[in-house]
């Protein structure tokens, strides 16, 4: 197991994490629930899930959807996302 490639990883995560999308979306979560510890559980398994799935699929994807669909696709999503909290949806 490359522990230098673990740490690097965690350490290029969290630091794109900081102030991210994913960030706001916990913060606002914790402050409308009060329940941080359920907030901070269902982050956790969120990402993990999210993460695994990119670990694992991501190359054979790739294989099959050119990466430029995906690149629009995660775009797309993206911005609904962004509308939805906006109007107070999420």
């Amino acid at each position: 197991m490359d522990l230098k490639l673990i740490l690097g990883t965690m350490v290029t995560l969290f630091l794109a994490e900081l102030g991210d999308k994913t960030m706001l979306a916990v913060i606002s979560g914790s402050s409308k629930t009060q329940k941080p510890i359920e907030i901070f559980i269902g982050a956790v398994l969120g990402l993990a899930i999210v993460t695994a799935l990119g670990a694992f699929f991501g190359n054979y994807i790739t294989n099959l959807i050119p990466k430029e669909y995906i690149e629009k696709g995660a775009s797309l999503l993206f911005v609904g996302i962004g509308v939805l909290m906006f109007f107070g949806k999420i």
